[in-house]
C-alpha cells in the first residue's frame, strides 16, 4: 500500500503550501473575479461551492494527482464489485448494494447480494404498511401508535437523524423516540407517557447481544410484559433487526418479525438498511424508495464522475489539505436546517469511527495527521455560542455550511433571513473585516483590535433546493464517499473499529465487580480501583 507522504504529490503539496500558506482569500478572488463560478461542483440534487477554500487550481490539481497516486478510483472500483476492502476482518465493504436497483448484481461469495437486500426491502414495506395502517395489532387489539427504536452506535444515530430530518414527511398520528443510552433515564424518558398496549419497540443488534442494546431489550420486555400481563404479548409489540435467529427466538420475538442484514455493513453505514425500519414506517415506503434513490445518485456519481469534478472527491482532499498541511485538526459541520439538528452527531460516528486510525493498511504506525475532529451545531445557533472563535480565534477551523433554497414550513421570511446567515457567514470567515474598512465606518481607534475579524477562514457551501427524502440520501453518501476519500489517502481501513472494542471488553469485567454484595479484590490500576470503591460506597441501595 501507498504511503502518501512518500509519494511525488504529497512532496509537491508540501512545497506549494509553503508558497501558498499566507495567501488571502480577498486576493484570491480579486485575481479571478469568475472563482466563485468555477470552483464549484454539482450532482444529484447538491450543489458545492468549494471556492472560499484556501486551495488555488495548483492547489487542487496536486490534490487529484495525490488521489490517482494513492490510487483513491481503484480502491473505490475495488468496493462496487464487492472486494474485502475491510482487510482486518477480511469483509466486502457494500452499503452501496443496500440501495442499488433490482437489476443490478453484485456478488459476495458467489451469492447475489443486491437480491437479498430487495427481499428484506420488500418485508420491510410490507411490515411498514400494517403498522401504518392499523392492520398490526398489539396484544390486546389496539393499534399501534408509538415506535420506540432501540440500538446503539449505527444502530440508533442513523435513525433518530433521519427520523429528525424527515419528521415533516412522516405520520404525524404517531410517535417515534429513540433509546439507546444505557443509563436508565434514557428508557424512562422515553417511555413514561406511552400506553403499552399501543407501541412497539425495534430491537437493534447484529449479535443481539449488544450490552447497552440488550439492557433497554430487557427493560422494554419487563415494561410491556408487567402491563399487559402476559409473556404471549412480547410477540405483538417487538420486532428486531438482527442475525441471531436463536437469541431473538429466545427474547419472545416470532423470527418471522426479524429484519437481516450482513456482515459487509457496518454499522455506521447501516441507516438505509432494516436498521431503518423505523424510518421506513415513519415516513413509509414510497418515501424510504426516495431516501435510497438519493443515495445511490451520489453512489452512480462517486463511480462514474472524474475526479476533478467528483464532490466526494474533492471534499474528502480539501479535508486531507486542511488536517495534513495547515494542522486543522477540526471540522465545522453547520447545516442550516433545524431539523438536521442531529446530523452533526451522525457525521461524528461516520468519519471519527471511520477514520480515527493509527496504523495503514499493513499494520504499520502511520508518520501523518488521520481523521479529523467533527463537531457542529444547525445554524443559527451555533452563530450565537461558538462562531465567535471561528471568526476570531486562534485555531483554523475549516466548516461546511449546508443549506436549503426551499423552506419545509409555510414561513417563508424566517427562511429568507435563514439563509441570508449561511451566505453572510461563508462571506463573513472568507474576508473578515480590516482595520481600514472599520475606520471608514466610524468605527472608534481603541475598539479596532477588538473588532478587527482577520478573515481567510475556508468554508464548502453545499445548498440543495429543499429537505426531502431523497436529498437527505444524497447528502448522506455524499459524506461517505467523502469518508472513503480521506481513508483511500491515508491508505488506513475505514471500516473496522477495534478501538470501539477494548472499552466493552474492560467494562464487562467491571460490572460483576460493581454488583458483588461483597466488595471483591480489585487489581485494576490505583485510580479504577479507588473510583470503584468511592462508586460503591456511594451509590446507595441494595442492587
Amino acid at each position: 500500500m501507498t504511503n502518501p507522504t512518500q509519494t511525488s504529490a504529497w512532496r509537491a503539496l508540501q512545497t506549494h503550501y509553503e508558497k501558498i500558506k499566507d495567501v488571502q482569500l480577498r486576493q484570491l478572488f480579486a485575481d479571478d473575479p469568475r472563482r466563485g463560478e468555477t470552483m464549484t461542483a454539482e450532482a444529484a440534487g447538491l450543489y458545492l461551492d468549494y471556492s472560499k477554500n484556501r486551495a488555488t487550481d495548483e492547489t487542487m490539481r496536486l490534490l487529484l494527482q495525490l488521489a490517482r497516486e494513492c490510487g483513491v478510483a481503484e480502491r473505490r472500483d475495488a468496493m462496487f464489485r464487492g472486494d474485502k476492502i475491510n482487510t482486518t476482518e477480511q469483509r466486502a465493504v457494500l452499503h452501496i448494494a443496500l440501495r442499488a436497483p433490482r437489476s443490478v448484481q453484485i456478488k459476495v461469495d458467489g451469492a447475489d447480494v443486491v437480491a437479498e437486500v430487495h427481499a428484506v426491502l420488500d418485508k420491510m414495506a410490507a411490515f411498514s404498511d400494517r403498522v401504518r395502517s392499523g392492520e398490526w395489532k398489539g396484544h390486546t387489539g389496539k393499534r399501534i401508535r408509538n415506535v420506540i427504536n432501540v440500538g446503539i452506535g449505527g444502530s440508533y444515530l442513523g435513525p433518530e437523524m433521519a427520523y429528525a430530518a424527515l419528521r415533516s414527511f412522516s405520520d404525524r398520528s404517531m410517535t417515534f423516540r429513540f433509546v439507546a443510552n444505557i443509563d436508565g433515564a434514557a428508557f424512562a424518558e422515553a417511555t413514561h407517557d406511552l400506553d403499552p398496549a399501543e407501541t412497539l419497540f425495534i430491537l437493534s443488534s447484529k449479535t443481539f447481544t449488544t450490552l447497552e442494546t440488550m439492557t433497554n431489550a430487557a427493560t422494554a420486555r419487563k415494561w410491556i410484559v408487567d402491563s399487559l400481563k402476559s409473556d404471549a404479548s412480547v410477540a405483538k409489540h417487538f420486532v428486531a433487526v438482527s442475525t441471531n435467529t436463536a437469541e431473538v427466538k429466545k427474547f419472545g420475538i416470532d423470527t418471522a418479525n426479524m429484519f437481516g442484514f450482513w456482515d459487509w455493513v457496518g454499522g455506521r453505514y447501516s441507516m438505509d438498511s432494516a436498521i431503518g425500519l423505523s424510518n421506513m414506517i415513519a415516513i413509509g415506503p414510497a418515501n424510504y424508495r426516495e431516501l435510497l434513490a438519493g443515495f445511490r445518485a451520489i453512489d452512480e456519481h462517486f463511480q462514474s464522475t472524474p475526479l476533478e469534478k467528483n464532490l466526494p472527491v474533492l471534499m474528502g482532499l480539501l479535508t486531507v489539505w486542511y488536517n495534513n498541511f495547515f494542522g486543522a485538526q477540526t471540522l465545522g459541520i453547520m447545516p442550516y436546517a433545524d431539523n438536521l439538528r442531529r446530523f452533526p452527531a451522525y457525521l461524528q460516528q461516520l468519519q471519527m469511527e471511520s477514520n480515527g486510525k493509527h496504523v495503514d493498511l499493513e499494520g504499520r504506525h502511520v508518520n501523518y495527521l488521520t481523521g479529523a475532529i467533527i463537531w457542529g451545531e444547525p445554524g443559527t445557533d451555533g452563530q450565537h455560542s461558538f462562531y465567535q472563535l471561528i471568526h476570531q480565534g486562534t485555531k483554523l477551523i475549516p466548516c461546511d455550511l449546508i443549506g436549503f433554497c426551499q423552506p419545509l414550513s409555510p414561513l417563508k421570511q424566517h427562511h429568507d433571513y435563514l439563509m441570508s446567515n449561511v451566505f453572510a457567514q461563508a462571506e463573513a470567515l472568507a474576508f473578515g473585516k480590516t482595520p481600514e474598512e472599520l475606520k471608514a465606518e466610524g468605527s472608534p481607534d481603541f475598539q479596532t483590535p477588538f473588532r478587527v475579524c482577520e478573515g481567510n477562514r475556508p468554508t464548502n457551501v453545499i445548498l440543495a433546493e429543499k429537505l426531502t427524502p431523497r436529498a437527505l440520501g444524497s447528502l448522506v453518501a455524499l459524506y461517505e464517499h467523502n469518508v472513503f476519500t480521506q481513508g483511500a489517502i491515508w491508505s488506513i481501513d475505514s471500516f473496522d473499529q477495534w478501538g470501539v472494542e477494548l472499552g466493552k471488553v474492560l467494562a464487562k469485567r467491571i460490572i460483576p465487580e460493581l454488583e458483588s454484595a461483597t466488595e471483591p479484590e480489585l487489581k485494576h490500576d490505583s485510580s479504577t480501583n479507588a473510583l470503584i470503591r468511592r462508586y460503591r460506597r456511594l451509590r446507595g441501595g441494595a442492587r
